[in-house]
């Protein structure tokens, strides 16, 4: 698995001393992320379904950089089984929760004339409620450490999205639950903030559910003229996680 953090702008100690927790950490984005705090400083827990893939994530982390790295075997979906990992690797480290990443989705393409209400369903659950549990299960320690929460959403929508209503409707769901977690948590030291990605290249959204021949058209709706980067998502995450961002509180970065 390859370090996805080609190029950085930020000091190597940025995140020094901090506690990072990222669900769907084991590939993709979360991956990114998860590699990325730890090059800056974090100890990352990272938190998927799969066993396999975590493991090899965290070597790759450990091995690209000598991140400290600790994993966790859990379903966003299920609220009491996702509490005790979270809480036996929070209280298994440090018993210190400083970033809270929510980035653990799932998607296909599918028209809803054709998808299934568990279908439709299931997405809703690991995208949106997801989200939820493993808020839930952070806010303790968040609280202890007037810590910062960033959920991952995307910007399918933002307008329609052809084959995909089932993630965006999820992702406006975590959209919504950011402001609302920024309004209610705040008091507590406590900032939310999103990063709602587009296109972003080499990612497994692009591989399995881009159609053939769209990715030229794509790329000239894009004023940049170019696709996203994971790189360019880790910046983003690294300053709104960061104590440069001490004042942002409910706002969602799109990318």
């Amino acid at each position: 698995m390859s370090n996805p953090l080609t190029t950085t702008v930020f000091h190597a100690d940025l995140l020094k001393d901090k506690v990072a927790l990222v669900t769907g950490g084991g590939s993709g984005i979360g991956f990114g992320l998860a590699t990325a705090f730890a090059r800056h400083g974090a100890v990352v827990i990272i938190i998927g379904r799969n066993k396999e893939r975590l493991e090899k994530a965290a070597k790759s982390i450990f091995d690209s950089n000598g991140g400290k790295c600790i994993t966790a075997a859990a379903d966003v979906r299920d609220a009491a089984a996702l509490r005790t990992a979270i809480h036996e690797a929070v209280n298994g480290w440090t018993g210190k929760l400083d970033i809270l990443v929510n980035c653990a989705a799932g998607n296909f393409l599918a028209p809803i004339a054709n998808l299934s209400p568990n279908a439709f369903k299931t997405v809703i659950e690991i995208d949106l409620l997801g989200t939820f549990n493993a808020t839930k299960a952070c806010q303790t320690f968040l609280q202890a450490s007037k810590g910062c929460i960033l959920n991952i959403s995307a910007t399918l929508a933002y307008r329609g999205t052809p084959l995909q209503s089932h993630p965006s409707a999820a992702k406006a769901g975590v959209d919504s639950l950011t402001r609302s977690l920024a309004t209610e948590w705040g008091p507590y030291g406590i900032r939310t903030n999103g990063i709602a990605p587009g296109p972003i290249d080499a990612t497994e959204g692009i591989k399995r559910l881009m159609p053939k021949g769209a990715r030229e058209q794509m790329i000239k709706g894009v004023p940049l003229q170019r696709l996203g980067s994971v790189n360019d998502i880790e910046h983003a995450a690294l300053f709104l996680v960061s104590p440069a961002a001490s004042y942002i509180n409910g706002r969602c970065t799109v990318l």
